[in-house]
């Protein structure tokens, strides 16, 4: 585990429960019960299977417009309409986008800019978990760069496109952040490569991401927030065998999950929560879970959950944002 030790900071003390009036067993659907989102426009990343798919439907029903960003769209097309009764279907729009592909990101942006649309809610849940040691082009490792710097130059590429009156990006991080801090000294896993902890590290650049984004992007009317979904088995596990799935104690033999997992449709609740919801106006760069703000993690128990000091430290997000803008060459907040 790289876990350095950090030195405690406001932001670890502002991470406290809001008293939200929703929980772990929360849908997507009843943290919008009674939210218009009528003229607002979302894109989701990965938005047709899973947590995605899940937060689409919901945004979609509060009758949002929704944009899914996807590496197959032709499926995602299929799944987004089976999902979604035909009253809903022209309220939502498929899009290619491969995150591990900087110019695909690019002509993704490029594409949505020139539409003249404004962005009001962004949710970056796109991801990958657990694969075999793979690098994109650049030479970057797969996990971070489809988790964390894809994301990182697809909002930088749409910052014209967010809307100042109030948008907010939201990245879906996880528990899985507390086995590994940013490696600092091998970013890229070039030597000892370890899938667990190659998650782990995009899970706290997740984090990281949202506090600095939220940082820069304040005085522009921007907030954004990272969000562990909780546990929960979707099409993101595709890369942990079965076996391996049982041996975890995630499910048993014959495929229920284990208790204290969530369906998807609670699983994009905190999502979608921190999205929308105006108790989180004053507190930008929030770690949260259960659709509230997450308190500190008082153990390793990822299934418990809570925020460890190293994914909400803002000397650690400017570092990381940094590095980004030079792997990325983007950083429209300069």
């Amino acid at each position: 585990m790289n876990t350095p030790h950090h030195a405690p900071d406001d932001r670890m003390s502002r991470q406290r429960p809001l008293g939200s009036g929703f929980g772990a067993h929360s849908t997507a659907d009843d943290v919008l019960a009674g939210t218009d989102l009528t003229g607002r426009t979302a894109l989701v990343t990965g938005g047709a299977s899973g947590l995605g798919l899940e937060a689409v439907r919901a945004l979609a029903r509060a009758g949002a417009r929704v944009h899914v960003a996807v590496r197959r769209p032709a499926e995602a097309e299929a799944a987004v309409r089976a999902a979604l009764p035909a009253g809903l279907h022209a309220s939502v729009a498929v899009h290619a986008l491969d995150l591990a592909d900087p110019a695909g990101i690019r002509a993704f942006a490029d594409g949505f800019l020139a539409t003249g649309r404004v962005l009001d809610l962004l949710i970056a849940n796109a991801g990958v978990m657990a694969c075999p040691e793979t690098r994109t082009d650049a030479g970057w490792e797969l996990h971070l760069a489809v988790n964390h710097l894809g994301h990182h130059a697809l909002v930088n590429r749409l910052r014209p496109a967010l809307n100042p009156a109030g948008s907010r990006v939201v990245a879906v991080a996880s528990s899985g952040h507390f086995l590994s801090d940013i490696r600092w000294d091998d970013l890229h896993f070039r030597t000892g490569y370890d899938r667990w902890l190659a998650y782990a590290q995009s899970k706290t650049a997740n984090a990281l991401f949202a506090v600095h984004l939220d940082t820069l992007g304040a005085d522009d009317g921007l907030r954004a927030f990272a969000v562990h979904p909780g546990s929960i088995l979707t099409p993101l596990q595709r890369h942990v065998p079965h076996a391996e799935q049982i041996a975890l104690g995630w499910k048993d033999g014959g495929g229920t999950p284990a208790t204290g997992f969530k369906s998807p449709a609670q699983g994009a609740a905190t999502a979608v929560w921190a999205a929308t919801s105006p108790l989180l106006a004053e507190h930008g760069g929030a770690y949260c879970q259960d659709c509230d703000v997450a308190g500190a993690a008082t153990t390793d128990d990822m299934l418990v959950g809570g925020v460890k000091p190293w994914a909400v430290d803002p000397g650690a997000a400017a570092r990381l944002w940094d590095l980004s803008a030079r792997l990325t060459g983007l950083d429209a907040f300069a």
